[in-house]
């Protein structure tokens, strides 16, 4: 059973999972082999292909896009092309709020965007706000204002003729209980980390494997609802809001970092879903 696992190559930063995964899915017998997903020489054969850590995919948004479109069309891709494409573009976050799912309040400032955050933030009573773009990963241009004035409108208007932006409220949760990434394999969480907060140039701190709250827990499974039947993995972060009830901040379902290294039974679960599913074939 051959399988790749798409990646980049060189990584922006590493990743503790890689190893893991390969061993262990060597170790039942699937073939498996990292592949960067730009490079062309990689994809010559149709092989069954499971997306982790193509972190770069950002700076070459429609490139990927068609990568995507082309492996999906010749092999089984987890996950689904349909579920990558959707989750490019972080306006899947106003889908969610559209969908009665509680998310953390956010702004979608379109590329050319010329007006004021300072009188955005005040319409809607923010004062200490993030600014990110709306294709992103990690903490890439990722900035926290906590003062609004002339000088960061004139440089949100400079972001905005580069690329769509969110606005959102800062959460003070995220220092205290801290922002939770849940992580969902084959149908059902397997395990949670707390991340600190982090901005661009930051460096992220992960706990150990914690568990879920009966909130967080439903939270989640109303996020993944609508697609839950085509993901193999997904990732749901998230924090309470101002009433103390989770909010969704990310909804990661394309190259997340799944905190492997910190559940073993989650890598085991991964890798028997990947071994059933190529069985199938």
């Amino acid at each position: 059973m051959r399988l790749n696992i798409a990646t980049c190559r060189p990584l922006p930063e590493p990743d503790v999972d890689e190893d893991l995964l390969l061993e262990a899915l060597q170790a039942v017998g699937v073939e498996a082999r990292m592949a960067a997903w730009d490079d062309a020489a990689q994809w010559r054969e149709p092989v069954p292909t499971l997306v982790r850590s193509t972190w770069n995919y950002i700076h070459a948004l429609d490139a990927f896009a068609g990568w995507v479109r082309e492996v999906a069309a010749v092999a089984p891709l987890w996950n689904s092309a349909s579920v990558l494409l959707g989750n490019l573009h972080k306006r899947y976050l106003l889908e969610l709020a559209g969908r009665g799912v509680p998310v953390t309040p956010t702004e979608l400032l379109t590329r050319g965007w010329s007006g004021s955050l300072s009188e955005l933030c005040g319409r809607r009573g923010w004062h200490d706000v993030v600014v990110k773009p709306a294709v992103g990963a990690a903490s890439f241009e990722t900035y926290r204002f906590t003062t609004l004035d002339a000088e960061v409108d004139a440089q949100t208007r400079v972001f905005a003729t580069q690329r769509d932006l969110l606005v959102q409220p800062y959460l003070p949760s995220v220092e205290d209980y801290g922002e939770r990434a849940l992580v969902w394999i084959d149908g059902e969480f397997t395990h949670a980390v707390r991340k600190t907060p982090r901005f661009a140039g930051g460096v992220e701190v992960v706990s150990e494997a914690i568990g879920l709250t009966a909130a967080e827990r439903s939270l989640g499974t109303a996020a993944l609802a609508p697609f839950a039947a085509d993901l193999l993995y997904a990732r749901v972060d998230v924090a309470p809001g101002p009433d103390g009830q989770p909010v969704v901040m990310e909804l990661e379902l394309i190259e997340p970092s799944l905190f492997l290294l910190q559940s073993p039974q989650a890598l085991e679960r991964l890798v028997a879903a990947v071994r059933r599913e190529l069985k199938r074939l």
